[in-house]
């Protein structure tokens, strides 16, 4: 932290009538709840991606993090049906520093829309497409989760006494 940020902190502190070390603890917890995957060591592949989807740009600029490490962060050491692709990866990558390109790219990847969009529709853009890609994916039909049977219902018996019955 530089003067400046010190100053901030003692302003916030003031105006919100609380004690430095309140506005640097509320600092450090609002970081540490918007990164908290990271400091999972079982979060690897697509359990990353909403993590750099919502602070991405902002994390990977601070942090001075590049498509090539970023790779390695989010795949490193993961089974190959939870990785994220390279191409989705390099996206992430160019959101923060390089917008026209990512909106190029991104284009490329997700053909639903072929128009030019602002940074806050970019973001949005790439946040339904990532989201829908490796957070909100549709459960394979072949899936291993085991399903209940079918019932069937028949009605047996007379005109007078009708049952119904499993089968």
């Amino acid at each position: 932290m530089n003067s400046t940020d010190v100053r901030k902190v003692k302003k916030v502190a003031s105006r919100l009538g609380v004690r430095d070390s309140d506005v640097i603890r509320f600092a450090v917890k609002s970081m540490l709840a918007r990164l908290g995957p990271l400091y999972d060591a079982e979060a690897h592949g697509r359990n990353l991606v909403p993590v750099f989807v919502e602070s991405g740009a902002e994390l990977l600029r601070f942090f001075e993090i590049d498509a090539a490490r970023l790779e390695t962060i989010i795949n490193g050491g993961v089974d190959i049906d939870r990785r994220v692709e390279r191409d989705d990866i390099a996206l992430l990558a160019l959101t923060g520093t390089q917008e026209p390109y990512a909106a190029l790219k991104l284009s490329e990847l997700d053909r639903s829309e072929r128009r030019e969009r602002t940074a806050a529709e970019l973001s949005e853009s790439l946040r339904q497409y990532l989201y829908a890609k490796y957070v909100y994916r549709a459960v394979p039909a072949e899936s291993h989760i085991p399903r209940e049977p079918a019932l069937r219902l028949a009605a047996v018996g007379g005109s007078d006494q009708q049952e119904l019955a499993e089968g």
